[in-house]
């Protein structure tokens, strides 16, 4: 038993990967879970869809209480922003964290209207590789060299939510997340932080 829980801590632990600022300007997601464990209340609310996004908040964030998790089972893309606008009207005196992926935010992202409108606060983490991350994986094993319809072209994210009224923020570096996540959490609105990540990174150990 001392042995798997070992292993468990181990696995769920982020090591970030160090290689992620580029010139290229990509941020690493692992080290941004990292920051968000220390910054997190023990009771924050955490939401996401489906898509490749959503294996590093699945391994790395903790949850500790009820109602800490807003999350498909059967793969819904999409689903993360409008959870996030509910849970902040439904508990208001709670953190609400979406982790969202490029594709899965532009299926509802226009929630933030609505965020905006009822007085909802959370943020959102968009991870901006620009490709449908899942669907491009299963091309390239079945398909090698043939790709179609999972390119992305995508919006100035962060420009896009403080179009809304909302609070937004491009995130160049890994090591600027922190405080950019201070200033989105502390602009009382809905706030997106729009990072950019290697489309050759598909989860946190594996290219």
């Amino acid at each position: 038993m001392e042995r798997a829980r070992a292993s468990h801590e181990a696995f769920s632990t982020p090591e970030p990967e160090g290689t992620a600022d580029t010139e290229d300007g990509f941020v690493d997601l692992t080290a941004v879970m990292a920051v968000l464990r220390e910054e997190l209340d023990g009771d924050a609310v955490v939401t996401y869809g489906a898509g490749n996004h959503a294996l590093w908040p699945a391994r790395y964030l903790e949850h500790r209480s009820s109602g800490s998790l807003l999350a498909p089972r059967n793969g819904a893309m999409g689903m993360g922003v409008p959870a996030a606008v509910a849970a902040s009207l439904v508990h208001p005196g709670r953190q609400v964290v979406s982790v969202a992926g490029d594709g899965c935010f532009l299926m509802n992202g226009q929630e933030i209207a609505t965020a905006v409108g009822y007085g909802a606060s959370f943020v959102v983490i968009v991870v901006d590789n620009g490709v449908y991350a899942t669907i491009r994986e299963h091309q390239e094993h079945h398909y090698p060299g043939r790709p179609s319809g999972t390119h992305l072209t995508n919006p100035d994210f962060a420009a896009l939510a403080r179009s809304f009224g909302g609070y937004g923020e491009t995130v160049s570096t890994t090591a600027d997340f922190r405080a950019a996540l201070l200033r989105a959490r502390e602009s009382g609105g809905p706030a997106v932080l729009h990072l950019r990540q290697d489309p050759a990174v598909r989860s946190p150990s594996a290219s």
